[in-house]
């Protein structure tokens, strides 16, 4: 099941015996969990019927008899185990995920890591109950998630903003979101309407020096705004690594080169060729296709993972990251 149909089934109270949350992205094990905490029990029978346990603080024989015991004056009983991937001998719960009470909610969160799938355990799980896996999302990703966690919100952005979020925050989601929850605190009264401006105050991302802005200026070889942006980032090397500059150029030439081979090379025929919903999204490999040629884009691929590795050592000692940054700049640029 997707997060989504698991959330949209807890808000509907149709529960399932035992979840296992599973995975590299907490984001999602924490919202299930939360989710689960604020509708399986109305707050007076938490007391009662709510158990929060760590996995190194407990064992697999008491999670088996708490979960086994029947609730008090309540349909549900709700046992939550965080941090299960430290429950010694947690495979030893077969024994109850292959006959579990359905007057229990059992909740193991398995963070950092995922359970044997050749377990029975994860095999009896997936039978009675949820198995759901959190995924990092790959960061050529993040703005989408960014402009749906707005929409969930009843905001929207723009791309240039959903761009400027994902370079400063990374794929942390849990760190996204929280940076956004900050910044929906700061929105004027009436205001749907995520903008530049309004990051750039609130959360300190320069609206006119940021990898949207470099790359809009690489697609129009606006080599002087290319070197405006470079000198800004050499000077503020902190809230702009050159890591995540290089994988923003890395993502669009490596989308490029498919355009090349598009048989409709107009706005329309690209987005259907890289799957965008929207044609406008193809707008900048319209542009791109202009000023640079398929080979060009093939030298400007190969650059970009050699500079990558040169940023990380190889084949250099001492270049900073602000040089090899215009560099790579200048070369691909003519």
């Amino acid at each position: 099941m997707t997060f989504e149909q698991i959330i949209a089934d807890i808000k509907a109270r149709k529960f399932k015996p035992v979840y296992l949350l599973m995975g590299d992205e907490p984001y999602y094990i924490d919202e299930i969990t939360d989710m689960l905490v604020s509708t399986v029990l109305p707050e007076e029978e938490k007391d009662f019927n709510q158990t929060i346990r760590y996995g190194m603080e407990t064992d697999v024989a008491s999670v088996i008899t708490m979960a086994r015991s029947f609730p008090m004056m309540s349909d549900y009983q709700l046992i939550v185990i965080k941090e299960a991937q430290n429950l010694s001998k947690i495979e030893e719960l077969e024994v109850y995920a292959k006959n579990p009470l359905h007057t229990t909610v059992l909740v193991l969160n398995y963070k950092n890591g995922t359970l044997d799938k050749r377990k029975k355990l994860y095999a009896e799980i997936d039978k009675n109950g949820i198995v759901f896996e959190s995924k990092k999302i790959p960061e050529y990703k993040i703005p989408a998630f960014i402009s749906s966690y707005m929409q969930q919100k009843g905001l929207t952005i723009d791309a240039k903003s959903a761009q400027m979020l994902s370079d400063y925050l990374g794929n942390d989601l849990s760190k996204l979101t929280n940076e956004i929850a900050k910044l929906l605190i700061a929105i004027p009264g009436g205001q749907t309407q995520i903008t530049p401006n309004l990051i750039e105050e609130n959360i300190g991302i320069s609206k006119d020096f940021n990898n949207f802005e470099l790359l809009k200026a690489v697609i129009e070889k606006n080599t002087f705004k290319v070197n405006q942006i470079a000198d800004y980032f050499e000077k503020n090397p902190k809230n702009n690594p050159l890591i995540v500059t290089l994988v923003v150029l890395f993502n669009f030439f490596s989308n490029l080169m498919i355009c090349y081979w598009a048989k409709n090379k107009t706005e329309q025929g690209i987005a259907a060729e890289l799957g965008f919903r929207n044609p406008y999204q193809a707008k900048d490999y319209v542009a791109a296709i202009r000023n640079y040629n398929a080979f060009k884009c093939m030298e400007i691929l190969s650059l970009l993972r050699t500079y990558d590795a040169k940023c990380k050592g190889v084949d250099n000692v001492s270049t900073p990251d602000g040089e090899l940054l215009k560099e790579l700049l200048y070369k691909i640029t003519h």
